[in-house]
Parts: structure tokens; sequence; C-alpha cells
């Protein structure tokens, strides 16, 4: 008959430093909260020799076993799991603070964050600096060039500049070095526009918004403008460009589309600005952006 792990003596196991690291958090928080593990695992619904494997890293459990053991504790899972909010006090009464509070308060705490940590950057520099945000076939590259032109502002489309630093093709970047590595160039290539242009229009790669690094950096030194389309335009724009990679990929590229849009709109909702492309033509769409841009730099349309 086969042994199974929780029979074994706990001296017998070979542990994992992962499931050992997050056997003491549950007995740290466990002892926090003043609870016995009987009571605890009364309030989890598992058995006390249950628990007593995950506190001792010998038990693999299930992830709804852990939410039980979460919510018995009255804490997040994550605290569990030892996110970096986990790491200290402060971090925990700070996030204390946060949770529960609306979009506009968080929006809100964001920003004074960073102007307390100097990284909210020159406010006219910061409203000069136009950035175009949204999935690629939103018209960042045709409505951005029209823009900078308008505004008498350089334009630059950061996706060139990456491929520059690189000395490579985004997919190559993507290829050869992998996304982390992809990343690091996209900030290098933020970080040189924010220094060198004081007034640009800067079009920037779709997936931006998922890097909050990144993201942090273009909200706080940029306007940002969410050129927002619908999926289906986003993707027959591409295809238009000649480029039908989007469609060729996968028989679900749609939905796949329509994923990622929805994925990231809570992000690109950050925006200062929102533009939907997909209303009317590119003339149209082009004298929205302008006149909302103009109207935010306080100028004559």
């Amino acid at each position: 008959m086969d042994t199974l792990i929780s029979d074994l003596p706990v001296a017998q196991v070979k542990r994992s430093p992962f499931l050992e690291a997050l056997g003491e958090r549950v007995r740290t928080l466990r002892s926090r909260k003043g609870m016995t593990r009987r009571a605890v695992a009364q309030a989890a619904g598992v058995s006390e020799r249950h628990l007593a494997n995950l506190e001792y890293g010998t038990g693999n459990v299930s992830v709804l076993v852990l939410l039980q053991v979460a919510n018995a504790l009255e804490c997040a899972l994550a605290e569990l799991l030892g996110d970096l909010t986990t790491t200290s006090p402060e971090w925990l009464l700070i996030r204390e603070l946060l949770s529960k509070r609306s979009e506009a308060d968080l929006r809100r705490a964001r920003l004074q964050l960073g102007e307390l940590f100097g990284e909210g950057g020159n406010a006219q520099e910061r409203k000069n600096r136009i950035a175009l945000i949204g999935l690629r076939g939103a018209g960042k590259t045709a409505l951005g060039q029209r823009l900078a032109n308008d505004l008498g502002f350089p334009f630059i489309e950061m996706s060139r500049q990456i491929e520059q630093f690189a000395g490579c093709q985004i997919s190559e970047i993507h290829n050869l070095y992998g996304a982390n590595a992809y990343r690091r160039y996209e900030r290098r290539a933020l970080e040189e526009a924010i220094q060198i242009y004081p007034e640009a229009v800067l079009a920037t790669p779709g997936g931006l918004v998922s890097d909050s690094a990144n993201f942090n950096l273009l909200l706080s030194h940029c306007t940002t403008v969410w050129l927002q389309a619908d999926a289906a335009d986003h993707m027959g724009r591409v295809a238009a460009q000649g480029d039908m990679r989007p469609m060729a990929a996968s028989r679900e590229a749609m939905e796949d589309l329509k994923r990622i849009l929805e994925g990231r709109a809570a992000f690109y909702s950050k925006a200062d600005l929102c533009i939907n492309t997909s209303a009317g033509s590119e003339d149209q769409a082009f004298e929205q952006l302008r006149a909302s841009v103009r109207q935010h730099l306080q100028r004559p349309a």
C-alpha cells in the first residue's frame, strides 16, 4: 500500500522551501490572532492534523483549503502566500488603510504618494507631454502624428525607440531575450523620452500598462489619452496594415483579443482623457482628440 506524505514522520519528508515558508506564515498569523491550532482547524473546516502538516511545510494543500484557512484567520489569501505587502507591519497597516477604498480614493492616494516621494514629475511638463495609450490598431501612430503636427510637438513612437535600443525588432526581442528584457528596453525608452522632451506626443506600446512600474512612470510624467476602439476595429486595422498574424495565429483570435481588451481596460481607463476612435472616421476622431487635448492644454481650438 502507498504511504501518504501525511503518514510519514516530519523528519522523513523532503520539505519544499516554499511550503516551509507558507507554514511559517500560517503559524505566525495564528499566533498573532491568538488562536489555537484546533480553533483555526475548526473554523477552516479541516482536520487539525491537516493544518499541522500545513504549518510544518509537509502538506501540499489545495488552493481551496488555503482559502478556508485564510478566512479562518481573517486575512487575505495573499498574506498567506506572502506577497510584498506582507513583508512588514508598515506594509500591512498601509494595506489596511487602502482596503475597501473606492477607485477615486485610491487614485488620490497614488497621486499624493507620488508627490510625497518626488515621483510626480513637473506639472507643466506633464501637461505638455501627451502619451497615447491603447491596444494596437487604436490609431496611436496615425492620430499621434497628426496631433504632434497640429501642436508643433515632436512625435515619438516608442516601439521604434525600443527597437533602436535593442538593435532588433520587437518580435526578436521577445523571441531572443524574453518579456523581462523587453520591459527593460521599454523602461529605458520611456525614461529617455521623459528626460529629453518636455513637449511631445508619444505613441506607447499597447502592453505598457501591463507593467505597473512603467505605467506609473508614464502616468506621473505625461498627460495620458486612451484611444479606445472596438475589438473588430483593432483587428481590421492591423490586418489593413498588412499584418495577418493576429488572425493567423489562432482561430480564436477575436476572443483572445476581447479578453486582452477586457483585462487591460481597467488600466487604460486611468488615462486623463478618452477618445473612442470607433465612433466615426479618422478625421472625426482626430478632431475630437485635437479639441480635447487643446482644452486640456488651455489652447484655443
